[in-house]
Parts: C-alpha cells; sequence; structure tokens
C-alpha cells in the first residue's frame, strides 16, 4: 500500500513541474517608430561676426558758460529740448554793459573833435613854417599832438568794439545744434565769466562709438580696412534685442596700443533712426557687430538642432536603416536660428533638426524630411538688403 502511496507522489510531482516549465503563447505587437523631422544640413557662403561693446558720444558736446560776468534776467528755453545753433538761451542784466558802451561812444565824439583840431593846426603849421613865421620846433609840437590824437582816438574805438562785444555776450545763445538740458543757474544769480556752468548741449545728429579691436583679428579680418572704406556695422542699445542700428567705420587709430595689443577704432550712427524713430543719446551703452571681409563656405544647421554632453557639442544624424548617430561638432558663428558648424559634419547629411530632445543615438527613427528655413537670414554683408534683416542676427 505504502509502495503505490509512493509512486503517485512521484506522478504528482513530475506533472506540476512540466506545468511550470511550459509557457503560454504570447504575441508580441511590433512597437511603431518615433516620427522625426530630419533635414539634410546647409552648405553656405558666410562672413564671421565680431561683437564689442561701447558707450556712445556725441562729436559736439558744450558746457554752456558765460563770456561776461552779470546777473542772469531771462532764461529763454525749454530744458530738454532740441535747440539750433543761435538761439538765444540765457539772457544777463545787460544795462552796466550798455552804459559803457554809451560812455565810450562820446568819448569817441569828443576824440574826433579833438583830432580835427589837431589837424587843422599841423595844416597851419606847415603852411606857417614856410614862411618862417613860427619855429620848426612849434611845427613839430603840433604835429605830435596831432599823432596823439589819432592813437587817442583808436584806443577809445578799441574799447569801444570790446565793450560792444560784452554787450552781445550777455545775450547767451547756443554755439551748436544738439539738445539741451536744464538749467543749472537760475533767473537773479550772479554768473562769472568763464566759469559758471549755465548748461550744457549735446548734438544730436550723429553718435561715435569709440571701441577697440585686438592687433591679431584686426590683422586676420580687416587689414585692408580704412576710414574711406566705410566698413559696415550694426548697433544694439542695452535693453534692445535687436541690431536696429546701422553704420560705418570713419576712423581708425594711426598706431596699436603697446599696453593693450588693441586699436581704438570709431563708428559713426545716424542720431535718429528713420524707421524705427530711436534716438541716440550720449553715454548710452551699446554692443557693436561688424562682419570680416573674409567670405568662406559653413556647413549650416539650426541651434536647436545640437546637443551638449558635459563639455561636448553633438548632433544626431541619420545613418544606415534610419539609425541616429552621434557626431560631435565644433560650432561658429550664429546667424538667426541658424549656427555655422566649423568640424564635424559634411556636405549632404541628414541631421535631426530638434535635436536630442525626444531621441538618442541608436535609436531607429520613422524620418520626416523638412527644409532649413533661412527666411530673413543675413549671413554676409551683400544679403543685408535690409536693416531688419540684421536684426535677427
Amino acid at each position: 500500500m505504502n509502495k503505490h502511496i509512493f509512486i503517485a507522489a512521484i506522478i504528482t510531482i513530475s506533472l506540476a513541474v512540466t506545468g511550470c516549465t511550459e509557457e503560454p503563447e504570447k504575441k508580441t505587437a511590433s512597437q511603431p517608430l518615433q516620427p522625426i523631422d530630419v533635414a539634410e544640413v546647409l552648405v553656405k557662403p558666410v562672413q564671421n561676426w565680431h561683437v564689442y561693446t561701447s558707450r556712445l558720444e556725441s562729436p559736439e558736446e558744450v558746457a554752456l558758460m558765460p563770456r561776461v560776468s552779470g546777473v542772469i534776467d531771462r532764461i529763454a528755453f525749454k530744458e530738454g529740448d532740441n535747440v539750433k545753433q543761435g538761439d538765444l538761451l540765457f539772457q544777463l542784466d545787460n544795462r552796466p554793459f550798455a552804459a559803457v558802451v554809451a560812455s565810450l561812444e562820446a568819448q569817441i565824439l569828443s576824440a574826433n573833435a579833438a583830432l580835427d583840431q589837431a589837424k587843422s593846426e599841423a595844416k597851419r603849421a606847415i603852411r606857417l613854417t614856410e614862411r618862417n613865421a613860427i619855429s620848426t620846433e612849434q611845427a613839430q609840437a603840433r604835429t605830435s599832438t596831432l599823432h596823439q590824437r589819432e592813437a587817442q582816438l583808436a584806443a577809445l574805438q578799441a574799447q569801444l568794439t570790446s565793450a560792444q562785444l560784452d554787450l552781445e555776450f550777455t545775450a547767451i545763445r547756443s554755439p551748436i545744434n544738439g539738445v539741451i538740458s536744464r538749467a543749472n543757474i537760475t533767473r537773479g544769480n550772479n554768473v562769472l565769466a568763464g566759469q559758471s556752468i549755465l548748461t550744457s548741449i549735446v548734438s544730436n545728429h550723429e553718435m561715435y562709438a569709440y571701441f577697440d579691436i585686438d592687433e591679431r583679428t584686426w590683422n586676420n579680418s580687416f587689414a585692408d580696412v580704412t576710414a574711406a572704406s566705410k566698413q559696415q556695422v550694426v548697433m544694439q542699445k542695452i535693453g534692445q534685442q535687436a541690431f536696429t542700428h546701422e553704420g560705418y567705420i570713419n576712423f581708425i587709430d594711426n598706431r596699436i596700443n603697446a599696453s593693450t595689443g588693441t586699436l581704438r577704432v570709431r563708428a559713426i550712427f545716424e542720431g535718429q533712426h528713420s524707421e524705427v524713430n530711436d534716438q541716440l543719446r550720449a553715454g548710452s551703452f551699446a554692443r557693436i557687430k561688424l562682419a570680416a571681409n573674409a567670405i568662406t563656405k559653413q556647413i549650416i544647421i539650426p541651434e536647436r538642432a545640437i546637443g551638449t554632453d558635459l563639455k561636448n557639442r553633438f548632433v544626431l544624424t541619420v545613418g544606415e536603416n534610419n539609425v541616429l548617430e552621434y557626431k560631435l561638432i565644433e560650432v561658429g558663428e550664429r546667424y538667426g536660428k541658424l549656427r555655422a558648424i566649423t568640424s564635424g559634419l559634411n556636405k549632404g547629411d541628414i541631421i535631426a533638426v530638434n535635436g536630442p530632445a525626444r531621441v538618442g543615438p541608436g535609436m531607429p527613427i520613422n524620418p520626416t524630411t523638412v527644409t532649413i528655413d533661412t527666411t530673413d537670414i543675413a549671413f554676409t554683408l551683400s544679403s543685408m538688403d535690409d536693416v531688419s534683416l540684421i536684426a535677427k542676427h
């Protein structure tokens, strides 16, 4: 009996083990491939861009001071307004100066009368000398008196001219066209000639921007540039996203600064932009961008196609069987939303234009071919048909 129970147990265990080793049939459905936008890289002739910082300076700036001392009688301008050369700005009390002019004019009348008398006596002395009616000494004394009267008149006329200038200088006028600041000294205050600063005026028709280019960059990219060639530059003011102001280089210093190894360059800009009505102000911080003269062909891809791996930049290219591959690259200049690639890619390469956001190397994909958009992107100076194109850099 026990023998039969033992055999039954063995059979039961064997059946249980067999059941565990059998796998149920499963039907595995194939996963769909990830759809990814891909594009062939572009090859474009481009110019490298160099960016420098600067502060705008006015070509003409005046700290207005009086030429004569006196009391301010009237202020004839509105603070912050545009003024033109010759506009009356301050009027000093001119009565003391007018009195000096009137006094000198009276003295000149008297001096003219004395001169007429001296001339008459000198002529009479000549006639009397010819008849030996007076001595030679007397005749010479009358001639000397005539010369003294002439000198006195000339001195008085010079004093009158100076007094008339002083009277004219009581009307303080703008020496330049520009924007005037506030009045530092108000009506009723006394001002000193050549010492009291009444206000300041800066011209705003044009603005200068000085910046320094290192010697190596200058020799590599701008060796043939002169002030006469009017090398084109664009400018961005602080707080702006676009380089909306267009100008050109109009001054290049005559030597390299031995201490810094840089060359001082000046660009000039129109003070009022015709399209955006964006006034430039002296002292404004600005970023200056200019293109190198050398034009080279480089690979161009969208900025968003570039991934970062620690210190490396890379893109995902489409290889055999639509499998993504990892490619290290070196980037160059940025052109709008596009970027130049200096190494790592070749003409004809196909890249994932949206980068490694949803995919990675070794992943098979379902590619959708798109075209890299270069609308309104200027790669060289010759392609800048409008300043608005430059703004997107």
